[in-house]
């Protein structure tokens, strides 16, 4: 009777590790459509008559703005005033760290020049090695009263789950790996289950 439940338990556990990811992935896309939906619906309703709205038009007019707003920041003037909204928006304390804290973390996966998150392996004691990102190559503007002379910042996120650590080390514990921003978080959110093989 044991030999059976084990088996069942393990049938189980494999249906619901397969289904667990796909169901909460359609979750979440399914809930970040619905918010864009309600959210451009509303001023969608606002500009037009009420018998020309149908259901789903808020979501096209999000992708419309989106690509539109991705368009504009090619031209050097919509940057520009881009750059001074931000600064007014940085200005707004609550604002400021919110808005900051998105801004870095979509950026991980954006289009980055220089060293900025560069994907980076961190040699520690007893021939450990870490993962992370290069976040800031001079700390001393930012750490005051602390020698931080010849170290670099770089973050360290944890596996499966939402966190990590920001070290200090010293720029020859650390060995630049090519591997692109996406495959290293993935690398290491999986503990290194599923990813690309390190170049």
């Amino acid at each position: 009777m044991t030999l059976p439940l084990r088996k069942a338990g393990r049938i189980f556990v494999t249906g619901l590790l397969t289904v667990l990811p796909l169901v909460l992935t359609v979750y979440f896309a399914v809930w970040l459509l619905t918010v864009l939906e309600k959210f451009f619906g509303k001023q969608a309703k606002l500009l037009l008559p009420d018998d020309w709205y149908r259901p789903g038009l808020g979501l096209i007019v999000a992708i419309l703005l989106i690509f539109a707003v991705g368009m504009l920041m090619h031209a050097w003037l919509f940057r520009r005033l881009f750059r001074r909204f931000e600064l007014v928006l940085l200005r707004v304390p609550l604002v400021r760290s919110v808005y900051s804290a998105l801004r870095e973390l979509l950026g991980l996966f954006g289009e980055q020049k220089g060293e900025a998150m560069q994907v980076v392996m961190v040699k520690m004691a007893d021939d450990t090695h870490l993962l992370g990102f290069i976040t800031r190559e001079n700390c001393a503007d930012t750490l005051k009263g602390i020698d931080c002379s010849g170290k670099v910042a770089v973050y360290l996120p944890m596996s499966y789950q939402v966190g990590g650590y920001t070290i200090f080390v010293p720029q020859d514990t650390l060995t630049k790996i090519d591997m692109s921003r996406e495959d290293a978080m993935r690398f290491i959110l999986t503990a290194g289950l599923k990813s690309r093989p390190l170049k």
